[in-house]
């Protein structure tokens, strides 16, 4: 089986901090590139600009503040990155990433190593609020559809093509009360064991909050922040996504990520435009 996600991430030098890209239709909602996959793009420009000056291959993507300025469509991206620090402990490397000279992202990656757990050793963190582990098991359950053909959601969400997504569709509808939505979902890559980059797309990877509100149309992430805490263990990703407040413009969006293991490895935040009200 194809490794579809390593392949969507893999970067081609092109010139002295420029780097060459593609995402495919596999990685777009609608007809759009997704968001949380140029993400991962940027944060692999980062961590590759920072090992070709030297530093150890343990460095990871910890921290990725992204501004979207256009909307790509699939096809060849560059990469532009410019290195800003280089530090025992952390490093800073700006990314742009463009297509048709045109910027698309603008992201700021800090790098350095995550959370460690060694083999054997105590994995629990010295505090944690993780709400995840008390509302899904490690593994989706058998009558949870993964997205293709048939899905109610095939048609606009294309990651099926590329990862298997498990999303649980009655965490979706309208809430009863106006309460907020907790949407819940399972992921993993073809082929490969999850790792930092796709953990960083998962920050990204629900449907919008604003399902809830029966608000369903283009949703458009204006600034995404997302923190890699751990690299994730083989086996499937655990995400909820929920919000602190849908407005009539705007909208927040939040992410955790937690792996089989039930240990926190990315947390994320968003702020988005509201779709327009369907006539």
């Amino acid at each position: 089986m194809n490794a579809l996600f390593t392949s969507a991430m893999a970067l081609r030098e092109v010139g002295p901090d420029l780097y060459e890209g593609e995402l495919d239709k596999r990685w777009t909602i609608g007809p759009k590139v997704h968001g949380g996959a140029m993400v991962a793009l940027c944060a692999n420009a980062a961590r590759t600009a920072c090992r070709a000056g030297g530093l150890e291959a343990a460095v990871e993507p910890v921290a990725v503040s992204a501004s979207f300025l256009s909307a790509p469509d699939p096809g060849a991206m560059q990469l532009v990155t410019s290195v800003r620090k280089r530090g025992r402990r952390i490093s800073v490397v700006d990314v742009e990433l463009t297509q048709g000279g045109r910027t698309a992202v603008h992201a700021v990656v800090n790098l350095g190593e995550p959370e460690h757990f060694p083999p054997g050793g105590n994995v629990a963190p010295l505090l944690s609020a993780n709400p995840v582990l008390d509302l899904m098991a490690p593994e989706p359950p058998d009558d949870v559809e993964p997205i293709g053909p048939g899905h109610p959601l095939a048609g606009l969400v294309h990651l099926g093509e590329g990862c298997d997504v498990r999303p649980l569709l009655s965490t979706m509808r309208p809430g009863a009360g106006g309460g907020p939505p907790v949407i819940q979902m399972w992921a993993r890559p073809r082929g490969v064991a999850p790792d930092a980059l796709f953990a960083l797309m998962c920050g990204d990877l629900s449907a919008p909050v604003t399902f809830a509100v029966d608000r369903t149309g283009w949703a458009p992430t204006v600034q995404l922040t997302a923190f890699l805490r751990a690299v994730p263990a083989d086996g499937w990703l655990r995400i909820v996504a929920t919000c602190m407040e849908i407005g009539h413009d705007w909208f927040d969006e939040d992410h955790i990520v937690v792996d089989s293991l039930g240990r926190l490895v990315v947390q994320a935040r968003q702020l988005a435009l509201v779709p327009a009200a369907r006539q």
